[in-house]
């Protein structure tokens, strides 16, 4: 099926893609970034410091031109500065941020200052080097600051004012939220992240996830690491941690996203790769699967009874095997029988891994695990 973004309208017989389209298909409710949010209180904070009064709603432009509208949940105006606040709305989206009061406030600075920008309380601040933005900023990304900016320029042309001011963007119990980000682990402490590319959000994206990954490579060539792991969870993290003593910032994860992984340490070589996750899982990424989630993929007990015969399994244990109800029972078969369906897996997952990065300067191992950490299979470094 070809890609076709855009398209007719409905009924036109033209298929379209693009996010709107997925939006469309799912049925599912849009929503507005953190870094929206943020646009659209600062707008507001603005234009009442040089007015006296607080649009609401406030409509702003987004960078695909959308104007979204959001009414205010807090306001405050003294003699030099504004506050607003906006209750962010992921829409359908399970985004830990859903419902999160943004406030900005708004002081006006000396002629020639331009726009600074300060993390106020549930904002993070940046403390190591890899990410888009360098030590000691606030983290606020550089679309939502170029968004915040643009905007400031616009209600400054519109009612008189220079455009110099200060924003200090804060997320009422934002560093709580945080905790549930990747935010401590890539070194943004005591708050949240002002995201977004393009003000939407889509639900059940992706993309934040696979966006993150990238972000914790950077992270870790940054810091100088040489050699990282991708994990499937919080306790094959344990396993690579108790295995290597790998630091924080060395431990990428993963999730389901395989390919993820691998296809940006392609673009973005570090010496050393090991993954480690559960054994079904990464039987999955063995069976050439890069998106490892139960809705995407399934455990191929076909594909681990020819493993299991390559490692010695007779046939009525290969059938047994093949017949299996979960990838689990396959192993215990195995282990049962003396045959390394672990390691097999591990190494089967290695060479895929090792086919996806083409000829990249990467190393790679691969460590299979139980439910409760035990490792059940593993393969060399090659």
């Amino acid at each position: 099926m070809g890609d076709n973004k855009g398209g007719g309208p409905r009924g036109s017989g033209q298929v379209k893609g693009g996010r709107r389209a997925q939006l469309e298909h799912t049925g599912l409710r849009h929503g507005w970034t953190t870094g929206a949010c943020a646009t659209a209180a600062t707008t507001a904070a603005y234009t009442a410091l040089l007015t006296g009064d607080f649009p609401d709603p406030v409509t702003i432009t987004l960078p695909k031109g959308q104007t979204p509208s959001f009414a205010l949940a807090a306001e405050e105006l003294t003699e030099g500065s504004a506050m607003a606040g906006i209750v962010k709305d992921a829409g359908d989206d399970p985004d830990v941020t859903h419902g999160a009061l943004v406030r900005a406030t708004v002081r006006r600075l000396p002629t020639g200052s331009g726009v600074v920008f300060k993390a106020g309380p549930g904002v993070g601040t940046i403390t190591r080097p890899g990410l888009p933005l360098p030590v000691g900023e606030a983290a606020v990304n550089p679309v939502p600051r170029r968004m915040m900016s643009e905007h400031v320029a616009e209600v400054a042309a519109r009612h008189g004012g220079s455009g110099d001011v200060e924003i200090t963007v804060s997320v009422d119990h934002g560093e709580e939220i945080a905790r549930s980000t990747w935010n401590p682990r890539l070194g943004i402490l005591g708050g949240l992240s002002i995201l977004g590319t393009t003000g939407i959000v889509v639900p059940y994206s992706c993309s934040a996830w696979i966006d993150s990954i990238r972000r914790g490579v950077d992270v870790a060539r940054a810091a100088g690491r040489t050699h990282v792991a991708g994990c499937t969870g919080s306790t094959s993290e344990k396993t690579v941690v108790a295995e290597y003593g790998l630091p924080e910032d060395a431990l990428l994860d993963m999730g389901d996203f395989a390919g993820a992984v691998l296809k940006y340490i392609r673009r973005h070589p570090v010496d050393r790769l090991t993954i480690c996750g559960g054994f079904a899982k990464l039987s999955k990424l063995a069976a050439g699967h890069l998106d490892l989630h139960s809705g995407r993929s399934q455990v191929d007990k076909g594909f681990l009874a020819e493993l299991a015969r390559s490692g010695g399994a007779d046939e009525p244990l290969a059938a047994e095997v093949a017949a299996a109800n979960t990838g689990l029972a396959a192993l215990q078969l195995c282990q049962a029988a003396g045959v390394p369906l672990g390691d097999l897996v591990a190494q089967a997952a290695r060479d895929e891994a090792l086919a996806v990065l083409r000829g990249a300067p990467v190393a790679v191992d691969v460590i299979c695990i139980d439910r409760a950490g035990t490792i059940v299979g593993r393969s060399t470094v090659r």
